[in-house]
């Protein structure tokens, strides 16, 4: 039984340090990938059987990829192989570059996915129906990142979701948006367009749209009405879960979460003035939380603290991926303290 099946690109992400990325003369090497995170954030962390559909170059930088991916702990069973043409002119492994930034200077991403392997899937090359009966897959997650990756990428979604749904798989999304995906399709306004083709087959979503303005301060409530309007835009919705976040600066965040369970709120603890050392992955850490949560039938306000929880550690420490386990995120719920643990 697999706990949860992810589908999404993941990458290698190039990692300069403290120092800039037009600058450096070495980079550290991660995996990362918005729904990949959530996958390996659930096996890490949670102690979960997790696995990932995405479509690598077989060669030695797409091994390095799924070694990568095994040392999470996520199975790489079901990833799809495509030949190398030699110089990656037809297909490509995913790549890009992050600058976490500091204090007045903002993180950068730089990307270099264009025609990657995964961004080329097409609907009917993936026996969805066999892997949804054979695996008994509990939870079917993908997002915005994955839809964005090309034209061909939302049916892929819909195609894996209608399987899900078919097998009493549990289904949800992350709107996820990244401009630098959706600007060659026309923007936000494409992304919104796809997204109300896929939230139809969506029992579970993550992030919120249509907020009245950005909240200046950990304020519940425009992420509430937005959260409201979308429940009664989708009536198949059980669940929407967001996180809270103020941008004080790079490295200094306001961090809350908020859920919408069966009609009714729960707001999770609350980090003022938090210290960030590595904001890429918070979001995707979040809904792992989530989904440990409603995967273990916790309740809603244990469910959303696990997922605020868990989103806040991981942004203190280096890379896309939670390093921290069930215990850990424990004892911090019981004693909120971050003293020296000896």
């Amino acid at each position: 039984m697999i706990d949860l099946l992810a589908l999404g690109e993941v990458m290698l992400r190039f990692d300069p340090g403290p120092t800039r990325i037009a600058l450096a003369d070495s980079f550290k090497v991660w995996e990362g990938g918005g729904e990949y995170n959530v996958a390996r954030g659930l096996s890490r962390c949670f102690g979960r059987r997790t696995a990932v559909v995405t479509a690598l170059v077989d060669n030695a930088v797409g091994q390095l990829v799924k070694n990568r991916i095994a040392a999470g702990g996520v199975d790489t069973g079901l990833i799809r192989w495509l030949p190398d043409d030699g110089i990656g002119e037809s297909r490509r492994n995913g790549i890009y570059f992050l600058e976490r930034g500091f204090g007045l200077r903002p993180a950068l991403g730089v990307s270099d996915r264009g025609h990657s392997a995964v961004s080329q899937l097409r609907p009917g090359e993936i026996d969805w129906q066999g892997i949804f009966a054979e695996q008994e897959v509990r939870w079917f997650h993908s997002g915005g990142i994955m839809a964005g990756l090309s034209p061909s990428s939302p049916a892929v979604i819909i195609e894996a979701m209608t399987a899900a749904k078919l097998h009493g798989a549990t289904v949800s999304y992350d709107l996820n948006y990244r401009p630098s995906l959706w600007q060659r399709f026309g923007g936000k306004k494409k992304a919104e367009e796809i997204n109300q083709t896929i939230l139809p087959f969506v029992d579970v979503m993550f992030g919120v749209e249509s907020l009245d303005a950005v909240p200046s301060d950990l304020d519940p409530a425009p992420f509430r009405r937005a959260m409201e309007k979308t429940a009664g835009d989708y009536p198949g919705l059980s669940v929407i879960a967001t996180t809270m976040r103020i941008v004080q600066t790079a490295t200094c965040n306001d961090w809350g979460g908020l859920l919408w369970h069966k009609g009714r709120f729960y707001e999770g603890i609350r980090f003022p003035a938090m210290e960030i050392l590595d904001r890429v992955g918070g979001g995707d850490a979040f809904a792992a939380g989530i989904i440990h949560g409603l995967l273990s039938d916790l309740s809603p306000q244990k469910t959303i603290d696990y997922g605020v929880v868990h989103g806040a550690l991981t942004m203190t420490t280096p890379g896309d991926n939670s390093m921290f386990t069930l215990a850990e995120l424990d004892r911090f719920l019981a004693s909120n303290n971050s003293g020296v643990v000896r």
